[in-house]
């Protein structure tokens, strides 16, 4: 059975691990590099992104988090894990912020503005009911959420979602010494897939819609699954002529 980890620096950890729970899942609390070790998957909840990256450096949890996401296991980050999983991240605090990265995206820290400009809202996921059933739409729990901006030809784009019409007037710099612009686009990017990594800008752990947790863990299987196959053709490409000469192919060996 795998075995999910949940990033219990700060944040919404306890949600996540209580979907896991509804759906029969085992979910463990991570806190310290080592204990990466012993999981197959990893959730980065949401939170205050700041703070995480705080917590992970006191924690020395960095270099594990890039080893982990660099190693292909499954890993989903929600609103500040997305953050943390982003290769860019604009509209930070003076200072900057530390990054996971290995998501090849740029996302603005806090897109939708303040705490006051939280909302709920329904988006379009064709992909996920496509692949775990349910309707076209689910609910999208933004909190003081971020978005992202542009994604690399790699990334999978999930779900997009209308820029809400009270939203701040954000200005994008790309701090190379380019003229700043403001972002006119009339939609904005919430959930996207690369490879071993899922990222979503809104809170799945909140709704008693289980299907992201699902799609998830079905990540989890195809890692698998492509292991296995890895190592069944590693194992059939050995040579015929690189075994013993003397002894038979299809028979039990007993020296």
């Amino acid at each position: 059975m795998a075995v999910v980890g949940v990033l219990a620096l700060q944040g919404s950890y306890n949600e996540h691990m209580a979907a896991l729970r509804r759906i029969g899942v085992r979910g463990v609390e991570v806190r310290k590099p080592e204990q990466l070790l012993g999981v197959d998957s990893l959730i980065i909840p949401g939170g205050e992104s700041t703070t995480m990256a705080k917590l992970a450096n006191y924690h020395n949890m960095f270099p594990a988090l890039r080893e982990f996401v660099g190693g292909g296991k499954p890993v989903w980050g929600t609103c500040a894990g997305l953050i943390f999983l982003a290769n860019k991240a604009v509209g930070i605090k003076t200072g900057g912020q530390e990054l996971v990265g290995g998501l090849d995206c740029t996302v603005h820290r806090n897109f939708f503005g303040s705490q006051l400009q939280s909302f709920e809202t329904e988006l379009s996921v064709p992909k996920l009911a496509e692949k775990e059933g349910g309707n076209d739409t689910c609910r999208g729990v933004f909190i003081r959420a971020p978005a992202i901006l542009e994604v690399g030809s790699d990334v999978e784009v999930l779900a997009d979602c209308p820029v809400p019409a009270n939203r701040p007037s954000i200005t994008i710099s790309s701090g190379d010494g380019a003229e700043e612009e403001v972002y006119s686009k009339d939609r904005v990017i919430v959930a996207v897939r690369q490879g071993n990594i899922l990222a979503t800008a809104f809170h799945p752990e909140l709704t008693s819609d289980s299907r992201w947790h699902r799609y998830f863990l079905d990540m989890d299987k195809e890692s698998h699954a492509k292991a296995f196959s890895a190592l069944s053709l590693s194992s059939s490409s050995i040579e015929a002529e690189d075994l013993p000469k003397n002894k038979p192919l299809d028979l039990p060996i007993f020296e």
